[in-house]
């Protein structure tokens, strides 16, 4: 029973930092902490992964450090640069006084003119950090090999300075909305946890966390009726910031009971339904029906 009090503890401290999660995520993110491994996170764009690190920073008061993954990301960028524009201006300062190309040399690749970059930066702060390499799925396999590098040994080697220890390891969360296969080697490295769009329960209890003037009854219907949203055939489904947003615009209008107003209801749907095609579909008829369903 030791991990139930643990997986609570977790439980508790993401909730105390803004995110309600469910037992499996609390047990997912108590083990990478003990076993110091990074934590995969699967799912659907808008599922709250992202929001996972933002929590655990926020839980361990510490740094967040974030790595976008995009189509074409190289080490440079994602490890370390050299400032170019200083080391021009330094070795034009030393022709001056005459040193010698050795000495330039070892003047320009020095710490000074090292540019941090994410990863880089993850493993030299004095507080372990939580590093967010978001959306690894964007990257191509190449980076993936590189990045499997680092996290099994976390260290870097940069030519002109040598090899760089982590001062502290990281907490490592990945994220990946699926849009690429990742590799068997990567996934043998982390924990793995896939997140879904939470529950009709779960979704209110968010909802009151995080717009704490809320009535809970508004709360639960609000996650009924986005919940019955996400069943239809859309293009783009509403993630929970855009149920956060919904509860807002409702809130802000006055809306105490949504059945009672389901003009308001509809013309604020805006604030879920993203594409052309999806409001096509969306109609007052179709809104109106499951808000008769669910409110």
């Amino acid at each position: 029973m030791r991990h139930h009090a643990a997986r609570d503890k977790i439980a508790g401290r993401l909730t105390s930092a803004g995110y309600v999660p469910d037992r499996d995520l609390s047990t997912a993110v108590w083990l990478m902490e003990n076993l110091s491994r990074p934590l995969l996170l699967e799912g659907e764009a808008g599922v709250g992964k992202t929001e996972v690190a933002l929590a655990l920073a926020r839980a361990h008061d510490t740094k967040l450090i974030r790595l976008q993954c995009y189509e074409g990301l190289d080490q440079s960028a994602a490890l370390y640069e050299w400032n170019y524009q200083r080391q021009l201006l330094a070795i034009k300062a030393r022709e001056i006084q005459s040193a010698g190309s050795e000495a330039i040399e070892d003047h320009i690749f020095s710490e000074k003119f090292l540019l941090e970059r994410p990863l880089l930066a993850a493993i030299r702060q004095p507080k372990s950090p939580v590093l967010l390499i978001d959306e690894v799925d964007r990257a191509d396999e190449e980076f993936e090999a590189f990045l499997l590098e680092l996290l099994s040994e976390f260290q870097v080697s940069i030519p002109e300075l040598g090899t760089i220890l982590a001062t502290t390891v990281p907490h490592v969360v990945l994220t990946s909305n699926g849009t690429r296969e990742l590799s068997d080697a990567l996934r043998r490295r982390c924990l793995y946890h896939f997140v879904d769009f939470p529950d009709v329960e779960r979704e209110a209890r968010i909802i009151t966390l995080r717009m704490p003037g809320i009535d809970a009854a508004l709360a639960l219907q609000i996650a009924r009726m986005v919940g019955a949203i996400r069943k239809q055939d859309l293009r783009k489904v509403p993630g929970v910031a855009e149920s956060l947003d919904w509860a807002a615009a409702l809130a802000g209008l006055g809306v105490a009971d949504m059945k009672a107003e389901p003009e308001v209801v509809f013309e604020t749907m805006l604030c879920l339904i993203k594409t052309a095609e999806d409001k096509s579909r969306f109609t007052r008829e179709v809104s109106n029906r499951l808000l008769g369903e669910v409110a």
